[in-house]
């Protein structure tokens, strides 16, 4: 698969006027200029290993060159996932032939002018026969699935039967062309951007790079040969796992389809804005980097790559040891192990190893001299309970132990590979994925918050000081991602947690790699918003049939005064079904007076001053309109939804101010702007061919929410429907202005209770959970290390600046990474995150995670350090966008891919004796479990009835959960409970919480005489067996035999029993340690739940996928080849 299919920011595709993946360049090109770029290709595991063209022998052994295809699939249309009509264009700027057609949201940013970009010639088109390079045989590129580079831009999009004719678009990086002077405050490292141009159809041209820069010079000196194995053009193609038994299977022919170019996040234009298609925002944040700054230095800062002077004694970092947390979900405690607190203040005898003295300290910890556990071989086909009994941690990067204990928490902050590749040939080589898992907004326990006039920060790349930095003395510390000198101000000598003088290596800032600032004046361009909170209600036939209205008054009247806010928080309301209906809530009225906008096709605010109030000023109101709004509509008949026109009313009506808005949806709008129709077929749901419609019918809902955006806007949904809804168009409206999406299928108050109980204790999370205002974030790393790609619910303004309306607490982020510039000289790499907003108390504050990790030269050091689970999730976010973008299968192909060549290169580069057998690293021994969960998730699985919606919310759920969630959701935990006992248990608030050992996904793991819960994230299940012991069934379940258990239980009853307590005690627990509810449902052999509870038994075999053995099989069957 190629990297645009794993794209995820504004506009990814052609023509698309944005979409959640790298936008298209909005500038006209100048052909002929080239940038020069000294990094090698990025590997792309799911390229397309085509069928070798008539004459082509063996390739010679040589570097790994993804250009070249590396699976049999072939490009589908362009990888947007929310596409939009074709020819609209990302620029307020004309592009070179005409004006654009539809211009995104403005941003203003006091930010110094770039130069305009300019184009390098178009690329040539590639062999698709091998992976290496074939200059006698040019032809047309093949997906590639890029890792860890930025992807080429979107071209026009083809249809798919059609094959491409011409080059590949070009895209270049704009950063190599800029001066210091141009950009003196500059993020670092430069993110790209892409420019594509248009090219009318021709031959083939000289052979170049994935990137299509056209490389002045000789051509580039080969990579260091890989392993004496060649690979030949007879190959056969990778394919899906097939779906008979295993001696019988052969890779599926590749499908026709077009070239498929991708795009990178669009540039700034050259006053540092984006294009945008709105009003202006009355905050933009760009300048967060620019000010407080100072005029930038003369000279171009020292990069002193490794080479750090020593320290002086006590200019050290010094750490100390953790303080003990409450137990927490072994997930998640696995997840955060050593850092289940945050840092205290750490004492560390002078002369112990800091920063300054990196490197004899990774050399004594080089995983060379002996075989770590992680890289122990293990033989998948025969070692069968691979799963270990508890959750697995986050691994430890190999770090000196004093920066290890001050490191960032993994469930925070966490990289797919906690050892980084010192060339891009040799991450290429590795064949995994670089990227970065975030949580950056997570609720934590100890945060430390500083209060201070200045905030430190390096005067060139604008990175916040952390304990990652170099003191060379008092006065100068050096920058741990572009090397320079900075001077240390005169406030920061002083130490307000010890209230001493001159120890600025003891501040709180150099002590903790998560910390809150209170930012100054200088962080802000207006005064800090108000909470501002607007609910948009469906009041049509069919939402007050399913009975939510009074679920949501009732809700909210309980919660309405923990509502995070302060004096001046506002809240409206609007409502609507064919109508749109207002109410003023004004101070000195009697009750709520009810307002109908009839004209839905051009509408407009009948009392702008009175629909949003002082919610402590006129609470007796707001309360009576909860308390009267379920009566209101109780006898309504009317059918009609005009969700697009109520949409567009609480936009005008939040423009001003900004804020949260929250929709409650029960179907499909079906009038006015923004009505969608049916696309859903029934009979098509368990189709094992490709999944149509996962992409948006209409583009409104994105540009709305692009337009909210620029306002500082976000909006919610809340889908309660047993009807199909198009939650692919929908969702465009949270997706794209960093809202979140809830969904309650066949939700009804009297026919699903289950889902009542979830959406009333979703409800008030969601009510009451910490929420910021005017968000932005940015991600900077290491000089040398660029990101490319964002996966999450955001808008990208400019290369690397997220925009986020609102950010919560339970929002996850992800980045894939490429390696621009050779770490040779380095023992370690930065990444950091800052994450500015504004509190519900009207405070701007910047929360800033720095996460430090070593820098390898051997295969077997990245190996080593693998995150298999933090791969899984990275690969789950890329597998979305691309079944978005291109087809369902090519994610699925993908996704196999990316398991056969990580076992591939670990075979081929790491393993010096060679053995018989499918073998891995002990650190990847889950890899393949993982991904063949993923080919069985209700995202991606085919062959087994899924409904349109489900797939596209387990797709948001996905790309937008923290990965410890997300996990549960790929694969499930498995518990026997119907024995549960006090050893090993955890004591929580005095309570205790047996610990029983997670058990593998299969059916051979069940009994009839036990009952078993299964914890898929979302949602759990209960087994009883139909033999379960009586006494479980009277002691848990109060009922005196299998045949008394209820068909639709959901609840247990609160029994005064040692079974019982335990019980409840573990799955509260489990339940304690998110921040959704998941429900519980009792099953029986007879509930009309048990498929869906055997459709997790992910190692059996169903009709339509197979095995985990017959699956380890068929990769073995690949790697072979």
């Amino acid at each position: 698969m190629s990297t645009a299919g794993f794209n995820s920011q504004n506009g990814t595709g052609a023509g698309q006027a944005y979409a959640n993946g790298p936008s298209q360049n909005p500038v006209g090109l100048q052909p002929g200029v080239s940038y020069g770029m000294t990094h090698q290709p990025t590997y792309n595991p799911m390229q397309g290993k085509g069928p070798a063209p008539p004459g082509t022998g063996i390739h010679p052994s040589g570097p790994y060159q993804p250009v070249h295809p590396v699976s049999s699939y072939q490009p589908g249309p362009q990888l947007s996932s929310y596409p939009a009509p074709s020819g609209q264009s990302l620029l307020t700027r004309p592009l070179m032939g005409g004006p654009p057609s539809h211009t995104p949201p403005q941003f203003i940013s006091p930010g110094p002018r770039l130069p305009p970009p300019q184009a390098t010639p178009p690329p040539p088109a590639v062999s698709s026969s091998s992976y290496y390079p074939n200059p006698r045989q040019p032809q047309p590129m093949a997906p590639a699935w890029h890792y860890n580079t930025a992807p080429p831009p979107m071209g026009q999009p083809t249809s798919m039967s059609i094959p491409p004719r011409g080059p590949v678009p070009n895209h270049v990086n704009p950063a190599a062309s800029s001066t210091q002077s141009s950009t003196p405050y500059s993020p670092a490292p430069p993110a790209h951007v892409s420019h594509s141009v248009t090219q009318p159809p021709g031959p083939g041209m000289p052979p170049t790079s994935l990137h299509g820069y056209t490389q002045p010079g000789p051509a580039p000196p080969p990579m260091t040969p890989m392993a004496p194995h060649t690979y030949q053009s007879s190959r056969a193609p990778y394919g899906p796992p097939p779906t008979g038994p295993p001696s019988t299977m052969k890779p599926t022919p590749p499908p026709t389809g077009n070239l498929m170019a991708n795009a990178t996040p669009p540039p700034p234009k050259a006053d540092g804005t984006m294009a945008g298609n709105g009003p202006q925002a009355p905050n933009s944040y760009n300048h967060v980097d620019n000010k407080m700054a100072g005029m930038p230095q003369s000279g171009q800062p020292g990069r002193h790559l490794g080479h750090y002077p020593s320290l002086p004694p006590g200019y050290q970092n010094t750490s100390a040891a953790h303080n003990a947390g409450p137990p927490m979900h072994p997930a998640i405690q696995a997840a955060t192990q050593p850092y289940t607190q945050a840092p205290s203040t750490y004492q560390q005898p002078p002369g112990g190893p800091g920063p300054a003295q990196l490197s004899p300290s990774l050399a004594a910890l080089s995983l060379q001299s002996s075989t770590p556990e992680a890289l122990r071989v293990v033989n998948l086909l025969h070692e069968r309970n691979l799963l270990p009994p508890s959750p697995i941690p986050a691994p430890t990067p190999c770090l000196p132990q004093d920066l290890q204990k001050i490191n960032c928490n993994p469930e925070v902050f966490r990289s797919t590979l906690t050892s980084i590749p010192q060339t891009q040939s040799l991450l290429n080589k590795a064949k995994m994925p670089l990227g970065l898992l975030l949580h950056p907004f997570k609720d934590l326990s100890q945060l430390p918050v500083v209060t201070s006039s200045t905030i430190v920060r390096c005067r060139s790349c604008r990175t916040y000081i952390n304990p990652f930095v170099s003191f060379l003395d008092q006065r100068r510390w050096k920058c741990n991602l572009c090397y320079r000198v900075n001077d240390v101000p005169e406030e920061f000598m002083y130490n307000p947690v010890s209230r001493s003088y001159g120890e600025p290596h003891k501040r709180p800032e150099v002590q903790n790699a998560t910390i809150e600032f209170i930012a100054p004046s200088e962080y802000m361009l207006r005064p800090p918003q108000p909470a501002v909170y607007l609910f948009i209600l469906d009041v049509s036939h069919n939402a007050v049939e399913t009975g939510y209205l009074s679920v949501f008054c009732q809700s909210l009247l309980d919660n309405i005064n923990a509502l995070p806010g302060d004096s001046r928080t506002k809240v409206g309301f609007i409502t609507f079904d064919s109508t749109i209906h207002f109410y003023n809530l004004q101070e000195g009225l009697s009750q709520p007076q009810m307002l109908i906008v009839s004209d839905i096709e051009d509408i407009f605010l009948p009392t702008p001053d009175s629909l949003l109030v002082n919610l402590n000023e006129c609470k007796e109101l707001v309360q009576d309109l909860l308390k009267s709004l379920p009566n209101l509509f109780e006898k309504t008949m009317e059918t009609q939804s005009a969700l697009g026109s109520a949409l567009q009313a609480a936009f005008k009506l939040l423009s001003p101010t900004g804020g949260r808005m929250s929709i409650f949806q029960t179907q499909l709008p079906n009038l006015g702007v923004g009505a969608l129709q049916s696309r859903e077929d029934p009979n098509q749901r368990a189709s094992a061919k490709d999944i149509q419609h996962l992409s948006p019918a209409t583009d409104f809902y994105k540009k709305l929410a692009l337009d909210c955006s620029g306002q500082q806007v976000a909006v919610d949904l809340f889908l309660l429907s047993s009807q199909y809804c198009d939650l692919a168009s929908l969702g465009c409206i949270s997706r794209y202005s960093a809202g979140s999406v809830y969904y309650y299928p066949s939700y009804h108050h009297q026919h699903n209770p289950a889902q009542v109980e979830c959406f009333q204790k979703d409800l008030k999370r969601y009510l009451t959970r910490k929420i910021g205002f005017e968000a932005v974030m940015r991600i900077r790393c290491t000089k040398g290390l660029s990101i490319h790609t964002f996966h999450g619910n955001f808008f990208v303004r400019s290369t690397d600046l997220l925009s986020l309306p609102n950010v919560n607490p339970d929002a996850g982020f992800a980045v894939q990474m490429s390696i621009e510039e050779n770490l040779d000289d380095m023992q370690v790499v930065s990444f950091q995150a800052a994450l500015l907003y504004t509190s519900s108390k009207g405070e701007r504050r910047i929360r800033v995670h720095t996460l430090c990790l070593p820098v390898v030269n051997s295969l077997a050091d990245i190996f080593a350090g693998a995150d298999v689970q933090a791969i899984t999730g990275l690969l789950a976010c890329m597998a979305v966008d691309r079944s978005a973008t291109a087809s369902l299968s090519d994610a699925r192909d993908a996704m196999t891919n990316a398991a056969i060549d990580s076992l591939t290169s670990y075979r081929q580069s790491v393993l010096t004796i060679q053995q018989p057998g499918l073998l891995a690293p002990a650190c990847l021994r889950l890899f393949p479990l993982f991904i063949l969960a993923l080919l069985k998730q209700k995202a991606f699985r085919t062959g087994t009835s899924t409904r349109l919606d489900d797939r596209l919310f387990a797709m948001c759920q996905l790309k937008y959960q923290p990965l410890v969630y997300a996990l549960l959701m790929i694969h499930p935990a498995l518990y026997r409970v119907d024995d549960l006992t006090d050893e090993g248990a955890l004591n929580v608030n005095d309570r205790t919480i047996p610990q029983p050992r997670v058990l593998q996904l299969s059916v051979e793991k069940l009994s009839r005489e036990a009952a078993f819960l299964m914890d898929a994230g979302t949602v759990m299940y209960l087994w009883i067996g139909r033999n379960c012991h009586p006494n479980f069934l009277t002691q848990v379940l109060g009922v005196p035999n299998y045949a008394a258990v209820p068909d639709n239980l959901y609840l247990l009853p609160e029994l005064d029993t040692a079974e019982s307590q335990r019980t409840r005690a573990f799955i509260g627990w489990l339940r304690d340690q998110r921040p959704f509810f998941p429900s519980l449902h009792v099953i029986r052999d007879e509930s009309q739940l048990k498929p869906t509870f055997m459709q997790n038994m992910i190692e059996d075999r169903t009709e339509s996928a197979l095995s985990y053995y017959e699956f380890l099989l068929h990769l073995q069957q690949q790697i072979s080849k």
